[in-house]
């Protein structure tokens, strides 16, 4: 498997207004095209976190944990509808009730992305895709422990620590 790197992404300013396009591997290729994306944490009641773990075929940040659900909105798409679908496709959930917690912009050295950040409880049946190297539950306390380590995503850790779960 592999990403599709002709997908048409919007090209978008810091508030999130459309002013182009280009294609996925224009936008990682260490252009820093910014382009919006969708990040849901995925919480249950009893308070730990639903990770998600990268697969090795990923270009960027392979076989590391991440946020639960994280795609890009695709061209013509809003930013709602693109959390529903990425969430569909990547955890196979489709009725939960997304909340807005922050947006900001993340830099990396092949990519820079608006990432609009959601949080949900959800207790029901979490069915991980083949986008997707399985995924887990983690408390809170095995994350804050595991940081720095290597495990996870430099985007996670950061976000992380932006939202202060």
């Amino acid at each position: 498997m592999k990403d599709n790197e002709k997908e048409n992404l919007p090209i978008v300013d810091s508030e999130g207004n459309i002013i182009g396009a280009a294609t996925r591997g224009e936008c990682h290729n260490g252009s820093k095209i910014l382009h919006p994306v969708v990040h849901l944490h995925v919480f249950n009641s009893k308070g730990e976190l639903y990770l998600q773990k990268r697969p090795d075929w990923k270009a960027i940040q392979p076989n590391k944990w991440d946020t639960a659900v994280g795609g890009h909105v695709s061209l013509g798409e809003s930013v709602s509808i693109a959390l529903k679908r990425e969430t569909k496709e990547e955890l196979g959930i489709e009725d939960f009730t997304p909340e807005l917690l922050t947006q900001y912009v993340f830099e990396s050295d092949k990519e820079k992305e608006l990432v609009f950040v959601h949080k949900t409880i959800f207790d029901g049946n979490i069915c991980p895709s083949e986008e997707l190297d399985g995924g887990k539950f983690w408390t809170l306390n095995e994350i804050k422990g595991n940081m720095g380590k290597g495990i996870f995503t430099p985007n996670f850790e950061s976000e992380f620590k932006r939202c202060k779960f």
